[in-house]
């Protein structure tokens, strides 16, 4: 690539990201850099999403006054200046030259000498304004300050460690196919392979490498040995009570991974049914049931909107994976930091509590239906519960007995753990019987 092109691309995203024009998922998705350079993009943008609350805080420092809001790509340019110069370590003066070339690339030509002197200022005090940085929240807990003010008054014991987990790169987390192999018997294959993992907690089937890999380094991966999976999410077999013939509908389904689980449990069910309104990650699940010689009906459609799908042939079981904010896998997808709002989650709660209303009709008298969720919100947990069982005569909610996680007003929550699972929230509601 030209002087500068990868560093422009990076403050282009983060532009749009800022405007609410896509995700890190979606603008990294077919990027106009070689593979070899593809991993120091992702880098950097990741990173200024993950550490952005406090890099602004050292950017407004260093600004005599704020930049205009069409020069936002400049702005951008500069925080991901400062990521790299204080997170990373790329030679000072490569970082300086790349981010100063880029301007050219961003067509401002004006703000080449800007650029160079405000990464320059901040070399000279670096160690001061870092800890300038730290004396606001946002700067110190690098989240925005209405997250943080969330999290004090819903986990006043625990606030400081979720939002520390938050700012930690993920571990990778595996399932092994109980079916096929044993979790003792695969880590000796990893350790066979030269991978060092462990072991986890929560699940028989889970395992944590020590350090991210390819899935096609992963012994058996082609085989269907293992898939890739936070443990939390693993922990949804087990409270569905699973047991032969059972009719199941996994709602929200993409990309198939609690789909592919729940067949895993080696149950003979009647059916299992698994409906997504997302064309292209319902791909996804098929690519996983196949890879895993697996079998489900595979349904595109609105889970809300039964009357386009449903055949009026009630299931015993109701897997609710609900849309959220998905706060819980902030160290995943750090830029939700960015693309969340206080009044998205009202919108989503609403768009829950639709879809409990909906599919409650799905279920049969005495049928179990277990809702999820990868937020710590209560808003979209234990509040959309209660309002649910508030307007819900039949439904019960039915105690979650187990050692993790906190036990809620509804409901179990599972915080992030910087050595362990996603943040996840689970709620079990019976239906009354006839």
């Amino acid at each position: 690539m030209k002087p500068g092109q990868l560093r422009a691309l990076a403050a282009t995203i983060l532009s749009k990201l800022l405007q609410q024009q896509g995700s890190l998922a979606t603008l990294l998705e077919r990027p106009s850099v070689d593979a070899q350079e593809f991993p120091l993009l992702q880098e950097i943008c990741f990173g200024t999403c993950r550490w952005y609350f406090q890099l602004d805080a050292m950017l407004a420092q260093l600004l005599e006054k704020p930049l205009k809001p069409k020069d936002l790509d400049v702005r951008c340019l500069l925080l991901t200046g400062l990521y790299q110069l204080h997170y990373l370590r790329v030679p000072e003066y490569a970082v300086v030259n790349e981010t100063v070339a880029a301007t050219l690339v961003l067509k401002k030509q004006w703000a080449k000498g800007f650029v160079n002197a405000i990464l320059r200022s901040y070399l000279r005090d670096k160690d001061e304004i870092a800890s300038r940085a730290l004396l606001m929240e946002p700067g110190r807990f690098a989240h925005p300050q209405w997250f943080v003010s969330r999290m004090k008054a819903a986990w006043p014991e625990h606030w400081r460690a979720l939002l520390a987990a938050n700012n930690e790169h993920p571990p990778m987390t595996l399932r092994v196919n109980l079916r096929r192999m044993s979790r003792p018997a695969y880590l000796a294959a990893l350790l066979e392979a030269g991978i060092t993992a462990r072991a986890g907690i929560l699940c028989a089937s889970s395992i944590y490498l020590e350090a991210a890999c390819p899935v096609t380094a992963l012994p058996g991966f082609e085989e269907g040995l293992i898939s890739v999976q936070d443990e939390a999410s693993q922990l949804i077999p087990g409270l569905l009570e699973l047991q032969p013939g059972l009719a199941i509908l996994d709602a929200c389904a993409a990309p198939g991974g609690k789909t592919c689980h729940l067949l895993e449990s080696g149950f003979a069910f009647s059916r299992l049914v698994a409906i997504d309104n997302d064309v292209r990650r319902l791909e996804r699940v098929k690519q996983n049931l196949q890879r895993l010689q697996l079998q489900a009906d595979v349904i595109c459609g609105d889970a809300g909107q039964t009357a386009q799908w449903w055949d009026g042939n009630q299931f015993d079981r109701i897997l609710l994976d609900a849309p959220c904010s998905a706060t819980g896998i902030i160290r995943r997808h750090p830029d939700i930091k960015l693309l969340r709002r206080p009044d998205h989650v009202l919108a989503l709660q609403e768009i829950q509590l639709s879809l409990l209303k909906s599919l409650w009709a799905c279920l049969k008298p005495g049928g179990l239906l277990l809702y999820s969720t990868c937020s710590v919100l209560q808003e979209e947990n234990s509040d959309a519960i209660s309002a649910f069982i508030a307007c819900t005569e039949e439904a019960k909610l039915e105690e979650i007995p187990a050692e993790w996680g906190v036990e809620c007003q509804q409901g179990r929550q599972l915080l992030p753990s910087a050595q362990g699972q996603d943040g996840f929230y689970f709620a079990r509601l019976r239906k009354a019987p006839h």
